[in-house]
């Protein structure tokens, strides 16, 4: 199925390892294909994770983005789902959902559901 984008002017998007920057005007893009593709207001820079979830978050979106460190990234990923698990069991579906996303290569889909987990977490947090 088709993935159609709206680009603001100078967004910019991660497309298949290559930083792309749109031009000066609003621009409409087509991907035909499977690609993977974040956009400049998904991505979660290293500096920007303060938080567990964060970190889940940023380990998904490394493997989804940066595949020739994949086994390192889901192991880190295994570790921190297995921790969030033990301390928060309340969650324990989401990050269920992300193991399985992950394991089918659905890492859009899990980007989503680690998004879901921040929004929680800081909830959470803010109630202490």
């Amino acid at each position: 199925m088709p993935l159609r984008l709206t680009l603001r002017p100078k967004e910019k998007f991660f497309l298949n390892g290559a930083v792309v920057v749109n031009g000066d005007n609003r621009a409409e893009l087509t991907l035909l294909n499977d690609a993977a593709i974040l956009r400049e207001k998904d991505i979660l820079t290293e500096d920007a994770v303060d938080t567990v979830c964060k970190r889940i978050y940023f380990m998904v979106q490394l493997i989804y983005i940066d595949t020739q460190n994949l086994a390192d990234y889901q192991a880190n990923l295994k570790t921190l789902l297995s921790d969030v698990a033990e301390a928060v069991p309340s969650i324990v579906p989401e990050l269920d959902l992300i193991r399985e996303l992950v394991s089918q290569r659905d890492y859009y889909h899990a980007m989503k559901i680690a998004r879901k987990l921040i929004s929680i977490e800081k909830e959470l947090l803010g109630n202490v």
